[in-house]
């Protein structure tokens, strides 16, 4: 397996880790304006991964179809949206600041029904950058390694605050240290999974490379409207949110016009 395709793979998870690994140097769960903040900064880095990583080498590859270039990117983005759409029916799960699970009917307990909604929410990511590392390692002139590891290291970034959000909140609810951590990590363990067998899959699908680009924007962009922004606006002070959502886009986008 290629140095590139592991790399893909472990950095956003490792940003998760470390996250997570929080829990063993603080007792203390985080004030609701620090998780707004937190949940604002990876919504920004994900809006910015989909517009700049994905959608956008998705209209290029289609330039030869002149003023319906647009089509694949705008086929793809809604297949994405369709497809976490029914994800969020089908798998019970609680969104942090709910009161109410989603999903169908489930005798699951609270903390197992926020975990998968964060591994809902994870879905997306993994996919995305297993879909940019396969254009690179494809041979796509418009997909440059710079560019893949850009969406790579943007996600880690995002996904620090994301393991900490997890494991803090229960070891504060009870559990021990070591547990909270390990079930931290193993909210992020879908994203290599997903990343590999993306990978896997494009290249037997290589062809229809923009409409994956543009699903894996799609899927993120619904996890950003439909999880995080509520959550970053939730309780006083969303301007809080705001200003964390502004900062993670342009870092993000920084990172992707500077590597790529």
């Amino acid at each position: 397996m290629s140095i590139y395709v592991l790399e893909g793979v472990l950095i956003p998870f490792l940003g998760t880790a470390l996250g997570s690994a929080c829990v063993f140097f603080t007792k203390k769960e985080p004030k609701p304006i620090v998780e707004r903040a937190l949940t604002g900064f990876a919504a920004g880095v994900m809006t910015a991964a989909s517009v700049w990583s994905l959608i956008i080498p998705a209209t290029e590859q289609c330039q030869n179809m002149g003023k319906f270039a647009f089509l694949p990117a705008f086929i793809g983005f809604w297949i994405g949206i369709v497809f976490l759409l029914l994800l969020d029916t089908l798998i019970p799960h609680l969104h942090r600041y709910a009161d109410k699970a989603e999903g169908p009917a489930s005798s699951l307990k609270k903390t197992t029904m926020m975990l998968l909604a964060v591994t809902l929410h994870n879905i997306p990511e993994g996919m995305a950058v297993g879909v940019v590392y396969a254009g690179f390692l494809s041979g796509n002139s418009l997909i440059s390694y710079g560019s893949a590891l850009a969406l790579a290291v943007g996600i880690a970034i995002q996904n620090f605050p994301e393991g900490a959000i997890i494991s803090l909140p229960l070891h504060a609810e009870g559990k021990s240290r070591r547990s909270a951590f390990i079930s931290g990590v193993l909210s992020g363990a879908v994203e290599p999974v997903g990343a590999l067998l993306t990978i896997f899959a494009t290249v037997i699908f290589l062809p229809v490379m923009p409409y994956l680009l543009s699903f894996a924007a799609g899927a993120m962009i619904y996890v950003v409207v439909e999880e995080l922004i509520p959550e970053m606006s939730a309780g006083p002070h969303s301007n809080t949110g705001v200003i964390a959502f502004s900062t993670g886009f342009t870092l993000m986008m920084a990172l992707d016009m500077a590597l790529g």
